[in-house]
């Protein structure tokens, strides 16, 4: 193996560790909400939690850019402007989350108006929002963090946070449940308390380990004109982008709902495996993010395009394991997460979708790694806004025909449209940059 796939590893697995911990925390409060006796407390978190996964989803921009321009920097071997992105982002993220702290009347009418909630429900989401929007301007702010330790060719920190976090999360509410006989307010609280005690841990970490780079701090970073437009120009393109695909996967849940329980049911569970395939994919964007954005900065276009093709292989691997896994062991899968009968059975229809998204969702993945190291952010945002229109088309002609396999078939034509545009865009970004 050689010294750049060792890289590239370097960086890809402890980011994967920390993708993998998401979904294990979402499982733990369920699981917790679901001995308390009523289901509209499961109700209650499911609810809540979409509405800040999509209000944080929205701002991963504050990831995604500061990992870009940071990686540049860093192979520019800038420290100072490094440290420059640092303060800007973490200003905008803090920022942005006292005032949603502020703004929490508005955001919480605005929430409940969405996603309309059934009466039993309501009062105990509302009672989950009310404790976590406190929350914000330390999970935005961690945001801010996490890109730049990953610009800077850093995920295991990221990682180590990641862990930590959760296991206080868990431990917390599994104590304030059990043993204050709290309800949803218990669970509320314990991802409050994680949320702070997480990203203290991050600016600790950051003090420990980048202490040295703390002389560079400066106002100047606030003041400088063009720094800022292009922080902010990056920021919004990649803004945008994620405004189309909490679109897509929104409607892609609300039309299978409006197919009744059982087809919302089996759409729920297949999506399971396009998301476990992202986990492992997005640890090796987030290579594509850090060390293409290093060489990149660094204007060096051999290594820049060694890495663009030893990625490439990688993803080739990894969607080639991932398909024969789904093809021949995905019913199995299924049978684990349920033993409903209708859902089992019903779900034999729609299997083979699932084993397509790995092919078809590839590029997506591949490409957008590397668009962010390059912070071409305006081919990223043209390629989901010509997924998003593949997409809505698709289902909009095809659905009085196939019905939710339209449905299926529209989320895989769109993962292909946004490779597809980004392939073709990829030259023309790289040309117009050395």
């Amino acid at each position: 193996m050689s010294e750049k796939d060792k890289d590239i590893l370097k960086i890809a697995i402890p980011s994967i560790v920390s993708n993998i911990t998401v979904p294990l925390l979402g499982l733990v409060d369920v699981t917790i909400v679901g001995h308390m006796g009523s289901a509209a407390y499961i109700g209650a978190i499911a609810v809540g939690s979409m509405i800040f996964n999509v209000i944080y989803w929205i701002f991963g921009f504050l990831r995604m850019g500061t990992s870009g321009m940071t990686s540049q920097a860093y192979g520019r071997r800038r420290l100072d402007e490094a440290v420059d992105m640092l303060v800007r982002a973490m200003a905008l993220g803090v920022g942005v989350g006292i005032l949603f702290v502020l703004a929490q009347p508005v955001v919480k009418f605005a929430a409940m108006a969405a996603m309309q909630p059934t009466d039993d429900i309501k009062a105990y989401t509302s009672a989950y929002f009310d404790i976590c929007i406190w929350g914000a301007p330390a999970v935005l702010g961690l945001y801010s963090l996490t890109g730049w330790y990953i610009g800077m060719q850093n995920t295991r920190t990221p990682m180590v946070i990641s862990i930590v976090q959760n296991i206080i999360n868990i431990a917390a509410s599994i104590t304030l449940v059990s043993v204050f006989g709290m309800k949803v307010e218990g669970v509320a609280i314990g991802t409050l308390v994680a949320q702070y005690a997480g990203f203290a841990l991050a600016l600790v970490m950051l003090c420990n380990r980048y202490g040295r780079l703390m002389r560079y701090i400066s106002v100047k970073a606030m003041r400088d004109t063009k720094a800022m437009m292009r922080f902010f120009t990056v920021n919004r393109d990649i803004f945008l982008r994620t405004v189309f695909l909490v679109a897509v996967n929104l409607f892609f849940t609300a039309a299978g709902a409006k197919q009744g329980a059982v087809i919302l049911s089996v759409n729920t569970l297949l999506f399971q495996l396009f998301t476990l395939y992202s986990y492992v994919m997005d640890g090796f964007a987030y290579a594509g993010e850090a060390i293409g954005g290093k060489y990149y900065g660094a204007g060096n276009v051999r290594a820049f395009d060694d890495i663009v093709r030893r990625l490439f292989v990688w993803a080739l691997l990894l969607t080639a394991l991932y398909t024969l896994v789904y093809l021949f062991g995905g019913r199995p899968f299924l049978r684990l997460l349920t033993d409903e009968p209708d859902v089992v059975s019903a779900s034999k229809e729609y299997m083979l979708w699932a084993v397509a998204i790995p092919l078809s969702g590839m590029g997506a993945f591949y490409w957008d790694g590397l668009y962010i190291g390059m912070t071409a952010t305006r081919g990223m945002l043209a390629s989901t806004f010509a997924g998003a229109i593949v997409f809505f088309a698709t289902y909009t002609l095809l659905f009085p025909m196939l019905e939710n396999h339209a449905l299926w078939l529209a989320l895989t034509f769109y993962l292909v449209a946004r490779g597809i545009v980004q392939t073709l865009l990829f030259k023309r970004y790289r040309l117009k940059s050395y």
